[in-house]
């Protein structure tokens, strides 16, 4: 007897199996980068950022938008800027199949659709959370003593940080590339070096 399915469930899985995935240019980066899920999460975190300082967007529907915007990858995969160039991916059928039967199919389609188009606010700050995660992820490559070309870095300051809609991410673009990312806990108010036991007193 075929079971019935459950498909509120299935998806709850297949976004679980998210984690498992990796990006795209870890093929050509040769490095140990963030998987889907968690591009997914940063992404998430710069979006809110981004639109509290731009003070513009819906931002429940930005959180919302941008833990979507990459989850049918799951099943029509990622591709990076070399793969493109050969593929084409059916992205809506992706998103069709992966949420219908589902309590969210019709605000999932809505806002994914919203999302490729780029015409509202929402769906611009999300793209450029998207875009800065991946500058993130490469300043992490960097100071932590791996390679990365610094070709890529500058192509990336000429043909995607200009793509980017706006200022605020812009800005954030140049900030990121200056900064430390250990500056969060070698700098805290509260950590072994300035406020435990490793303290030196004056």
């Amino acid at each position: 007897m075929k079971s019935k399915r459950n498909r509120n469930m299935e998806l709850l899985f297949e976004v679980s199996a998210f984690r498992h995935f990796p990006r795209a240019w870890t093929h050509w980066l040769g490095q140990d980068t963030a998987n889907h899920a968690e591009h997914t999460f940063r992404t998430a975190f710069i979006a809110l950022m981004i639109a509290r300082l731009e003070g513009r967007g819906d931002v429940g529907k930005i959180v919302t938008m941008a833990l979507l915007h990459d989850l049918p990858e799951s099943r029509c995969t990622d591709v990076d800027h070399i793969q493109r160039q050969y593929v084409t991916r059916n992205e809506d059928l992706a998103t069709k199949d992966m949420f219908e039967g589902t309590v969210l199919a019709k605000e999932a389609e809505a806002l994914l659709a919203e999302y490729h188009e780029r015409k509202s606010i929402e769906s611009q700050i999300v793209k450029d959370a998207d875009l800065l995660d991946a500058d993130i992820e490469f300043r992490e490559v960097i100071t932590s003593g791996r390679t990365l070309h610094a070709k890529h870095i500058g192509r990336r300051r000429t043909q995607v940080k200009v793509k980017m809609f706006t200022k605020t991410a812009k800005r954030l673009f140049e900030e990121i590339h200056k900064a430390d990312p250990n500056d969060w806990h070698l700098l805290s108010q509260r950590n072994r070096f300035n406020g435990g036991d490793w303290k030196v007193s004056k």
